[in-house]
C-alpha cells in the first residue's frame, strides 16, 4: 500500500471525527422527531469555549469536557423553545446559530483582537500516530446503535418520532424523551466543536465549523437514520476533504485549490439532493408535540 493511500485513509478517518460526532448525535435527536438546525452554533460554541478552557488550563481533555457542557447548555436553551413552547424548530435553530456566532465573535475579538494571530492551544496527544479520538468516535457510533435499536429506551425514542401520541398513551413522556435526545445530540455537537479546536487544528477562528453542522444534517439523511451508515457517510465526505491535502503533498497542482476546498461541500449537497429525505425519515420529524 502506497504512502499516499495510507495518508489518505488516515486523513479521512481523522477528518471524519467532528462530522461523525455531530451527525451521530443528530441521529438520536431526529429519531425522537426533532431537527436541530442549531448544530453549527453548538459546534462553534464548543470550539470557542473548549479552546479558552484549554488555553487557560493547558488541558485539552478539560477543553473537550467544557465543549460538551456548552453543547448541553445550548441544547437546553433550544429545548425551552422547541419542546416546552413548541416553537418552530428550524427558526429556533437559525436563531441559535446567529446568537452563538455573535457571542463568540464578540468574545474572541475582545480577548484576541480582530484576527487572533498566532493563537495556539495545546492539542490532544497521538497514540502511535493515530488520533486518540478515533476509537472514542467508533465507540459512540457502536453505543448509540445498540441504544437506539436494541434497548427499551431506544424503542421509546424511536416511537417519539414515529407515534408520539401512542407512546404518550402507554405512559411515556414524549417531551422528556425528546429532551434526553436533544441533550445527547447537543453534547456530541459541543464535543465535535471542541475537538476541532483542541484536537484537529490546535487553534480557533471565527466561524470555525465552516458548515459542518449543516453538513451533519445531510449525513443523517444520507445514512438513512442508521448510525453505522451515517458514520460511513461521514468517512466518505471526509475522504474528499483529506484528498485535498494528499494531492497537495504529492505535488498535484493542476486542480485549483479553491475547487479542492469546495469539493466536500458540493459532494454533500449533491448527496442530499440525490438521496433526499425518503421514506426512512421518522413520520413526525420536525413536528412539535402538544399533548392534549
Amino acid at each position: 500500500m502506497s504512502e499516499a493511500l495510507i495518508a489518505l485513509i488516515a486523513g479521512a478517518l481523522t477528518y471524519s471525527i467532528p462530522l461523525a460526532l455531530a451527525s451521530l448525535g443528530e441521529v438520536v435527536n431526529q429519531r425522537a422527531g426533532q431537527v436541530n438546525v442549531g448544530l453549527e452554533g453548538m459546534m462553534l460554541g464548543g470550539a470557542f469555549f473548549g479552546m479558552t478552557a484549554t488555553l487557560g488550563t493547558g488541558s485539552p481533555v478539560l477543553g473537550l469536557l467544557v465543549g460538551v457542557a456548552v453543547g448541553v447548555l445550548l441544547g437546553l436553551l433550544q429545548a425551552v423553545f422547541t419542546i416546552k413552547l413548541s416553537r418552530d424548530q428550524v427558526v429556533i435553530g437559525v436563531a441559535l446559530n446567529l446568537f452563538v456566532l455573535g457571542l463568540t465573535n464578540t468574545l474572541f475579538r475582545s480577548r484576541f483582537g480582530e484576527s487572533g494571530q498566532l493563537l495556539s492551544v495545546p492539542t490532544l496527544p497521538k497514540w502511535h500516530g493515530f488520533d486518540v479520538m478515533l476509537p472514542i468516535a467508533l465507540l459512540v457510533a457502536a453505543g448509540l446503535s445498540v441504544a437506539i435499536h436494541h434497548s427499551a429506551w431506544g424503542l421509546a425514542v424511536r416511537s417519539a418520532g414515529e407515534m408520539p401520541r401512542a407512546l404518550q398513551s402507554v405512559g411515556h413522556s414524549v417531551p422528556k424523551l425528546r429532551l434526553q435526545a436533544a441533550c445527547i445530540g447537543a453534547a456530541l455537537a459541543g464535543l465535535a466543536g471542541a475537538y476541532l479546536a483542541v484536537g484537529l487544528t490546535g487553534t480557533f477562528n471565527e466561524g470555525m465549523p465552516a458548515g459542518k453542522g449543516f453538513m451533519a444534517l445531510a449525513m443523517v439523511s444520507f445514512g438513512r437514520w442508521r448510525t453505522p451508515w451515517v458514520y460511513l457517510a461521514c468517512v466518505f465526505i471526509a475522504t474528499a476533504e483529506a484528498s485535498r491535502f494528499t494531492l497537495q503533498a504529492t505535488g498535484v497542482t493542476w486542480i485549483p485549490s479553491q475547487a479542492l476546498v469546495a469539493f466536500p461541500y458540493v459532494l454533500a449537497l449533491v448527496v442530499l439532493v440525490v438521496v433526499g429525505r425518503g421514506n426512512d425519515a421518522p413520520q413526525h420529524l420536525g413536528r412539535p408535540y402538544e399533548s392534549t
